[in-house]
Order: C-alpha cells, then structure tokens, then sequence
C-alpha cells in the first residue's frame, strides 16, 4: 500500500514503541518521516532500522526545542503534512497521594507538550491542508485506579483535539485522535506490578477477560496510518477506541 505516498510527517516520541510503528508503518506506505524523541541515542537507532528521512530530537516540555524540532523537520522535509503527537509518560500513583511534582510533569509532556507540538506545527499544516494525531488513550474516556493523573492528562489531549479541529476546519486542517487500551509496550509492562497488587487479579487475566488480548504497537500505527491519509479526509475531531471492547463491556 502506498496511500501515503510523498506525504511528510514528523512524529514525536518514535525512538520505541508506539511511535517507532507509526514512523515504521507511514514509511512503509510511502511517507517521509522525521523521528524525534527525547532519548537521542534511540531515535538515532530508530532511523537507521526504519530509514527515517530524519532526526531531529526534542524535549515536548521545552516550546524552544520543539519549534527548533518543527523548523528542522520542515527543512529535511520541504514542509509538513502529518504530525503525529505520541510523546508521552505515565505516573502509577494513587492520585491523592502522588507528589505535586510528578502530576506537574506528566501535565507539562502529555498536555502542554501536545499543545506546543500542535502550536509549532500548525503553520506549515495549514499551509499543505495537512492533519494532526494525536495519540490519547482509553484512560481519557474512564477513570483507573493507579491512573488519576494520567487519566485527566489522555481526557485533555481528546479535549485539546476537538476544539482544535473545530477552529482549524476552516484552514482544511483535520484533528483527531487514537485511544489505545492496554498494548504490549514498556510503559505497560512498568504498570503491571502496581496493577496486580491494586486489582488482586493476574494482569494476563484482566486483559484476557476485558479486551481478549493485548494490543501491538502495529494495531495503533494502523489506525495513526488510516487517519494520517486522504482516506481520512471527512474525520476530525474524532477520537477511534482501540481497546477489543474493554470499553463497551459492562461486565
């Protein structure tokens, strides 16, 4: 498939994970992509595996890193007509008893990082009548032990994703959004533990029973891919549930 054939797209947090799929798969479809990450070494890396067009790194808490990051990826790219925002972090805490600090940082990347991101880019995006995804997640749509801060943080990245469609579907700049449930990444595994202990139930059996299995990185850069190309053109201000049903399910 080549439905991205000659599109040029910068996504942020792609030295692993999700968004080294994203980058993988729009590369594979025909797309030009910059990585950019905050672990220089695994951008780098990244590139190399997927033949990025480019790096260009920054820190999404830092606006000057990212409009630097923006302006470079213009310039390796002749212009801009994808942005994915997949920089993110998680906090496992219970939310009355996480530090002040660490609600503050996962705000400033997964919230204002989004934003900024978003704010840099929008000039060239305008410009090409391009789009923007950013990745959110269920934890927007419901509340999870453990997950308070992250929760509010993915509620305000959809949030941030409406409005922004709304106000850009004049310029042709489409906004949406993907909500991944539980996937087979890193930062998953690193809540396992704490889920375990909360729930007193396996975590291959939570996942079992409410989304059938984990989630690949392959199935949320699919759907990333889909939204990302003319396909899409009638979607904004949308946000697609990935999750195997673990939201539809009462029970």
């Amino acid at each position: 498939m080549s439905e991205l054939e000659g599109k040029r797209v910068f996504v942020t947090g792609s030295g692993a994970g999700i968004g080294k799929a994203i980058a993988a798969l729009c590369t594979e479809r025909g797309a030009r992509v910059v990585i950019s990450d905050v672990n220089a070494d695994a951008a780098k890396q990244a590139a190399g595996e997927i033949g990025a067009a480019g790096v260009a790194n920054c820190d999404v808490t830092d606006e000057a890193q990212v409009q630097s990051a923006i302006q470079e990826a213009v310039g390796l790219l002749g212009g801009l007509d994808v942005l994915v925002n997949n920089a993110g972090i998680e906090v496992s805490s219970p939310l009355l008893q996480q530090p002040t600090e660490s609600f503050d940082k996962i705000f400033a990347v997964n919230v204002r990082g989004t934003f900024v991101t978003m704010k840099a880019a929008i000039p060239h995006l305008v410009e090409s009548k391009g789009n923007i995804v950013n990745i959110a997640s269920i934890a927007g749509l419901g509340g999870s032990p453990l997950l308070g801060s992250y929760c509010a943080t993915k509620a305000a990245v959809i949030q941030l994703t409406r409005v922004a469609a709304v106000e850009m579907r004049p310029a042709g700049v489409r906004v949406n959004a993907v909500c991944p449930g539980f996937a087979d990444t890193a930062m998953v595994e690193r809540l396992v533990p704490d889920f375990e202990a909360a729930t007193q139930v396996p975590f291959g059996d939570l996942v079992a029973a409410k989304q059938g299995r984990l989630g690949t990185p392959r199935d949320i850069a699919e759907v990333t891919a889909f939204l990302a190309s003319d396909r899409a053109s009638w979607i904004t201000g949308s946000h697609y549930v990935l999750d195997g049903g673990l939201t539809a399910s009462l029970v």
